[in-house]
């Protein structure tokens, strides 16, 4: 009997970025880095998939990457300016932001990190690990 693999859909907010995941996708990380929230606004949820398991369309024409920090790219859409994925090009997989999937993930945020540049505005929930920096859990750029 062969096993169903989780595929997962998303995009950007005007359709022209378009991505598949296939496999499971890890808990969600919210960055309270200054980067990432000058980026996105508030903090950034994301969790991630290997490089071989996801499908990007409309990469060629509507994605462009930024760098704020030698090594780490950010990508977005040209059109609509959607945050989408977060590549550190020393490891082989690629964060997604978990709002951009389309529907239900059944994720969660399992981790806080980044914490001590958070903005003044929220509070971190309590009960879900928080760090000053990163995790010892994950590769991040800090």
């Amino acid at each position: 009997m062969a096993t169903s693999v989780a595929i997962h859909e998303g995009g950007c907010l005007c359709g022209a970025v378009r991505f598949r995941t296939r496999g499971t996708l890890r808990a969600v990380v919210a960055c309270h880095c200054t980067q990432c929230r000058k980026q996105s606004g508030h903090y950034w949820a994301a969790t991630n998939v290997p490089d071989a398991d996801l499908t990007i369309e409309g990469e060629e024409e509507s994605l462009t990457w930024y760098s704020a920090t030698p090594g780490i790219r950010r990508g977005f859409c040209k059109t609509c300016g959607s945050f989408l994925f977060w590549k550190m090009e020393s490891q082989d997989y690629t964060s997604i932001g978990a709002g951009t999937f389309d529907g239900d993930t059944d994720l969660v945020i399992d981790q806080h990190i980044y914490c001590a540049d958070k903005g003044d505005y929220y509070d971190i929930p309590e009960g879900v690990a928080a760090y000053p920096g990163s995790s010892p859990e994950i590769v991040t750029a800090g």
